[in-house]
């Protein structure tokens, strides 16, 4: 019967590790000395050695006669470890074992001693599952464990453990696996096991697993049905052939071809393409051209490695810094607002179109982006436009002069009148009846003002009550903190000074008043908000206040 890769070649020694040296030391030394602790705790992402490194552990503190802190292998405990027959090592999965029970359960067995080898061991895999009252039961036996017992917790996510649990357990964090270690690996794998793989596919492989070594080997895995796996292989059996339209697509965005790219969009959407998905793959092809322009160098590691080298260095030549950030941001934009939208394809539409169109937008990054252009452009010269002249018939004259301005016309001063003496010119311009000349340009008299008999106020005030804030329509009713005065053609309103005066001072509230101004006098009023004067009363109290030095004035 065939068997996967990963399992066919699972570590069985602490030796065995790939690119967590940093741990499997440690547990060594604290095998070959004998100081353990009670509990410990792996972090890390998946497919990194967390639960094989408890499983080796495991059978190192049980191992009869380790070597070098590592299993034998070949005594009895080290076999029936590996093959599931001791009782006395449980592994469990917390997301299917996550309830209160099954943590009561495992405290009563716990209390027993082993039977078959030294110590009693549970593996919690993905330990963060369990619920709290469960958390709260394993704390109980963590906090004063037997001699004989072992706790080796497993986890994806630190956060969701809770301290309590934390403090009592050894911690010790898997890194991810660099993709030169892990390539060399599979290059190891694949001599042992027949297959032609190229170095070049197994940077490839080891790039896609994202440093995990599992998900390295389930993908050679993968592409082991093929003869020779090169790049060509991995992409065809990755399903990585889609991404080439990925890059066509981001073509059309850098040409600033909105037809195009809608039209590659369309063919992949009849295809079945995912929007999110698409957008998450022009956004990683963007994430890895943006790694090639700030790290030149250091790229390699960087890139996720879906895409050629040479497909992701021509589109860094074409685009700058800025640019590739504001589209980055377009597009993550976009991604958070389709699970709002009803109509995904259209949101896609609408950000290729966006980001086809630098104009588009005046957020400060496509400022930033339009800027850097102009600067790139500058820097390399910037081509000079053909002027197209309008299409004219041809009446023999032309469009616009093209040869020197002409001179501007001499200068002639204007010709001055001839003096009249002011009695002369006073007497000339005179009326008969000067008099009566006076009397027609005197202006007319200015109606005379409104008697201000407080009506029209009252009536104001009537009129606003109501749509006032309760604070103001307190304030309203209040003589000595709000009063209101007309002279015919302007309604003044007196506010006390301070906050009750910022509180009126708000166009809202003055247009209020406007209206109901308008609609009592039956004309048209103009309304000024004024600072009433403190009374001599008001003063005379501050004067005495200020006499006491304790009290303190804002």
């Amino acid at each position: 019967m065939y068997q996967a890769l990963y399992r066919k070649w699972r570590p069985q020694t602490f030796d065995e590790v790939v690119g967590q040296k940093h741990i499997t030391e440690t547990l060594k030394n604290q095998v070959k000395t004998g100081r353990l602790s009670h509990a410990y705790i792996f972090i890390g992402t998946r497919g990194t050695g967390k639960t094989t490194c408890a499983r080796i552990l495991a059978r190192a503190v049980n191992c009869e006669n380790p070597v070098d802190g590592n299993p034998c292998g070949v005594c009895p405990a080290c076999r029936g470890i590996s093959e599931g027959t001791v009782m006395d090592v449980v592994e469990l999965d917390a997301a299917s074992n996550n309830g209160v029970d099954n943590v009561r359960a495992l405290r009563e067995e716990a209390v027993f001693s082993p039977a078959a080898v030294k110590k009693r061991v549970y593996i919690i895999d993905e330990v963060h599952m369990l619920s709290t009252p469960a958390f709260n039961a394993l704390l109980k036996i963590l906090e004063e464990p037997p001699a004989h017992l072992m706790f080796i917790l497993a986890t994806t996510e630190l956060q969701k453990v809770p301290a309590t649990i934390l403090s009592r357990c050894q911690r010790h964090s898997f890194r991810r696996i660099a993709t030169p270690e892990i390539a060399e690996y599979l290059e190891y794998i694949a001599g042992r096991e027949g297959f032609k793989l190229s170095h070049e596919a197994a940077e490839l492989i080891g790039r896609l697993a994202e440093g995990g070594v599992r998900d390295a080997l389930s993908l050679l895995d993968q592409c082991s049905a093929a003869e020779n796996i090169d790049l060509e292989a991995v992409y065809s059996a990755m399903g990585l052939a889609g991404n080439r339209r990925t890059a066509e697509l981001l073509g059309h965005i850098i040409d600033h071809d909105p037809a195009a790219a809608l039209k590659e969009f369309s063919a992949m959407w009849m295809d079945g393409k995912d929007p999110a998905t698409l957008l998450n793959e022009l956004n990683a092809l963007m994430r890895d051209t943006l790694m090639l322009q700030v790290a030149p160098w250091g790229a390699a590691a960087l890139i996720s490695g879906g895409y050629d080298g040479a497909v992701l260095s021509g589109f860094a030549k074409q685009m700058t810094t800025e640019e590739l950030i504001c589209a980055m941001d377009t597009v993550q934009r976009a991604l958070n607002g389709l699970r709002e939208v009803k109509n995904p394809k259209t949101a896609v539409e609408l950000c290729l179109i966006s980001l086809c169109d630098n104009v588009l937008g005046e957020s400060l990054n496509r400022l930033r982006a339009r800027v850097s252009r102009l600067e790139e452009q500058m820097k390399n010269g910037l081509p000079a436009r053909p002027v197209q002249s309008p299409e004219t018939e041809d009446d023999g004259t032309l469009p616009f002069y093209r040869g020197r301005a002409p001179e501007e016309p001499e200068y002639v001063p204007p010709e001055e009148p001839e003096y009249v003496p002011p009695e002369e010119r006073f007497e000339e311009e005179q009326p008969e009846d000067a008099f009566l000349a006076r009397r027609l340009q005197r202006p007319a008299p200015a109606p005379a003002p409104a008697a201000d008999d407080g009506l029209l106020w009252k009536k104001v005030c009537a009129a606003v009550e109501t749509q006032l804030p309760m604070d103001l329509r307190v304030s309203l009713g209040d003589e000595k903190r709000v009063c209101g005065r007309t002279d015919g053609t302007t309604l003044y309103v007196e506010v006390l000074p301070g906050f009750l005066f910022g509180r009126f001072n708000r166009q809202e509230i003055l247009s209020k008043f406007a209206e109901a101004a308008r609609a009592a006098a039956g004309r048209d009023m103009r309304v000024q908000l004024l600072e009433r004067k403190e009374t001599p009363r008001q003063q005379r109290s501050l004067d005495e206040l200020k006499k006491f030095k304790e009290v303190r004035f804002i």
